[in-house]
C-alpha cells in the first residue's frame, strides 16, 4: 500500500469513488466537481492504492486557529468498505500525522458522525482522544432547506 497526493487529474474518478461511500448524496459527477473547486481553495486529498486500486482517502486542510494553533483539519476520512480493517486507514493517519509534522502543523483534527461508532473506536486506537461536541446549524440560507452544495 502505498500513500498519494491528489494533483486532480490522475485517479480523481477512483477517488472520488472511495469518496461517495462516506458522501452518498452526490453523484460521482457532483463530488467531481465539489472536489476540483475545494482543491483550489486549499483542500487536499492523501489516497491509499493497493494492488492498483484506490481503497482509501482523506481530504483535509492545513489551517491556523486561535485554539489550536496550526493544524490539519481532516474533512473526509473513509476506506471502501471491501477493503475495512486492512490497515489502509492506518496507514493514512501515520500519513497525516507525519505531514502535519513536515508543515509545522501541532495538531491533526476531524470530527465524526455520531453514528459512526467502528470509526469512533479506529480513532481512539489511533490515538485520537474526544475533545469537543460539535454544534451545527443546517439553514442559513432561510426556510427553504440547507445551503446549496
Amino acid at each position: 500500500m502505498e500513500v498519494f497526493l491528489l494533483d486532480g487529474g490522475r485517479d480523481l474518478d477512483p477517488v472520488c469513488t472511495v469518496l461517495l461511500e462516506l458522501r452518498p448524496q452526490y453523484t460521482l459527477e457532483s463530488i467531481r466537481e465539489a472536489v476540483l473547486e475545494q482543491l483550489a481553495e486549499g483542500y487536499r486529498v492523501a489516497y491509499v492504492k493497493h494492488a492498483g486500486e484506490v481503497v482509501a482517502a482523506a481530504g483535509f486542510v492545513i489551517s491556523r486557529k486561535l485554539a489550536w494553533g496550526k493544524h490539519i483539519y481532516v474533512d473526509d476520512l473513509v476506506t471502501a468498505e471491501h477493503c475495512r480493517s486492512g490497515g489502509a486507514g492506518k496507514l493514512l493517519i501515520s500519513w497525516l500525522k507525519q505531514f502535519g509534522r513536515e508543515n509545522d502543523c501541532v495538531e491533526l483534527h476531524l470530527d465524526s458522525g455520531v453514528q459512526r461508532f467502528a470509526a469512533h473506536g479506529f480513532y481512539l486506537r489511533e490515538g485520537f482522544h474526544i475533545s469537543s461536541h460539535h454544534f451545527t446549524l443546517t439553514d442559513l440560507q432561510g426556510d427553504s432547506g440547507s445551503a446549496e452544495k
